[in-house]
């Protein structure tokens, strides 16, 4: 799974709330108070950037995987 500048993450904040985080940044792109609304965010950064989204949970492990960019065309396989 790549974790890089081609993903964006959903994480929690250790104070609190969701933050939306470049794959590999430091400091979060946007900070939300709830999931609902960083999520929404995320989905709107990493479609405009082409890029994969990761959901994670409250513990930190991903719940999702959304797929904005980078997917081959045709599929493989």
């Amino acid at each position: 799974m790549r974790k890089g500048p081609n993903t964006h993450h959903v994480v929690p904040n250790p104070d609190g709330g969701w933050d939306v985080r470049r794959g590999g940044a430091a400091r979060a792109s946007s900070h939300h108070d709830t999931k609902r609304d960083a999520v929404d965010r995320g989905r709107a950064i990493s479609r405009n950037q082409n890029t994969e989204l990761r959901i994670h949970n409250r513990d930190g492990r991903i719940a999702r995987n959304d797929s904005h960019g980078g997917d081959p065309y045709p599929p493989k396989g």
